[in-house]
């Protein structure tokens, strides 16, 4: 292939290979819980607010350990932190398929599930950046992005063939698996030199004060309420869906499961039009992200307006894709442009962090909201927040 014909472009590729596999590992383990929910519901295991408080915690967890474990992924390696936090992630899935019927041991596994998903994502963002070109950071970014996405819809698949509990424990399983195929596979790279650690770091001098005034001067502040934004949207309301589908649509649970698949499956192909849109506007992030909130926005507005539960399915997808568009910015081009601040893992995780805490309270507000205002109004909060991501990334003349 005439991308990989330097050996630049050769370690990119199996630097992003290995951190891609590894992430859609990480988001079949995360959004099993929504595959099986409408089951799990159904037959009476768990109602809709214990899994919206689940769902919280989970986020609560995920959301503080991005803050810890980006802070850590700065000063330990980061094959360490990838791997180890796969493996334990794994045996808190397995052991919550067998406790279920213990309601408050669940909600401490699943928390601490959530807490050792959040040691991967950050390491991966700088290792991939320390290690790679800035260009082929983004095509790497694409692809554990792409595997993000394509977390859902694999879950999805799963939950269709098997039951609630064996679908937890594979998931589990693959988490165990994928922790110790990074275990050797980064070692490997390691020995090759196609992986080094710790190659930029703060300058001594302005290691506190300064490395953070260098954050603000790459814009953080003005990231943080776009990562909150596309947070609540891209984690709590993805996985609400298969819920919607059953109750404001009037699916069945089997049916709901199979459109799940489908929709996130629509929704994993984001992160190639994210980058497509961001060649086409010229490499102009902020217009990139501008351009997804916008479409977002209206696509939500549609869905709210129109009831006819195929049209309403096409705008719901169509602005949760959109909204991924400016996400996959936010992840993929500008977390690994912070690369020379020696800080990329502190930024990432702090920008996780808010994304996921703002997820975190969101999901149980909404598990509330819907038998108070509905899922129609549901919606319009939704188209609420997409707006509001628009006056954020307002294009402004610099």
């Amino acid at each position: 292939m005439k991308l990989l014909q330097t050996k630049e472009a050769k370690n990119a590729f199996l630097i992003g290979g290995m951190c891609s596999v590894a992430y859609l590992i990480t988001y079949l383990g995360r959004n099993i819980l929504s595959a099986v929910s409408p089951e799990m519901i159904e037959k009476g295991v768990f109602d809709t607010e214990f899994v919206g408080t689940l769902s919280s915690l989970f986020f609560f967890c995920y959301a503080v350990g991005q803050l810890l474990n980006g802070i850590i992924g700065d000063k330990i390696r980061a094959n360490f932190m990838i791997s180890f936090g796969l493996i334990f992630a794994g045996a808190c899935g397995v052991g919550f398929s067998y406790l279920t019927g213990m309601p408050e041991v669940v909600s401490i596994i699943y928390g601490m599930m959530g807490f050792f998903l959040s040691m991967i994502f950050a390491p991966m963002v700088k290792i991939t950046a320390e290690n790679t070109t800035e260009t082929h950071a983004v095509y790497c970014g694409l692809g554990y992005e792409f595997g993000a996405l394509l977390g859902a819809p694999l879950a999805g698949v799963i939950a269709v063939f098997l039951g609630w509990k064996q679908v937890l424990q594979t998931g589990g399983v693959a988490l165990i698996v994928a922790g110790c195929l990074c275990l050797t596979g980064f070692a490997i790279m390691r020995r090759k030199g196609i992986v080094r650690y710790k190659q930029f770091s703060a300058n001594n001098n302005v290691q506190h004060k300064g490395g953070i005034r260098s954050l603000v001067e790459h814009e953080i502040v003005r990231f943080t309420p776009i990562a909150m934004l596309t947070g609540v949207v891209r984690t709590t309301v993805v996985f609400w869906i298969p819920t919607y589908l059953t109750q404001y649509l009037g699916f069945s649970s089997e049916t709901s499961s199979g459109l799940f698949t489908v929709v996130t499956l629509l929704i994993s192909t984001s992160a190639f039009l994210a980058v497509f849109l961001y060649t086409k506007l010229h490499n102009n992030m902020h217009t990139t992200i501008f351009l997804g909130f916008a479409v977002s926005t209206a696509a939500f507005v549609g869905a709210y307006l129109i009831g006819q539960r195929w049209v309403n399915i096409t705008l719901l997808v169509v602005a949760i894709v959109f909204e991924q568009v400016a996400s996959s910015m936010l992840w993929t081009r500008y977390c690994p442009s912070l690369r020379d601040t020696g800080m990329t893992s502190t930024a990432t995780g702090f920008l996780d962090f808010a994304s996921y805490m703002s997820a975190a309270i969101a999901s149980s507000l909404f598990a509330n909201a819907v038998e108070g205002i509905g899922w129609g109004n549901l919606i319009l909060i939704w188209a609420g927040l997409m707006f509001l991501g628009m006056l954020v990334v307002w294009p402004r003349r610099r």
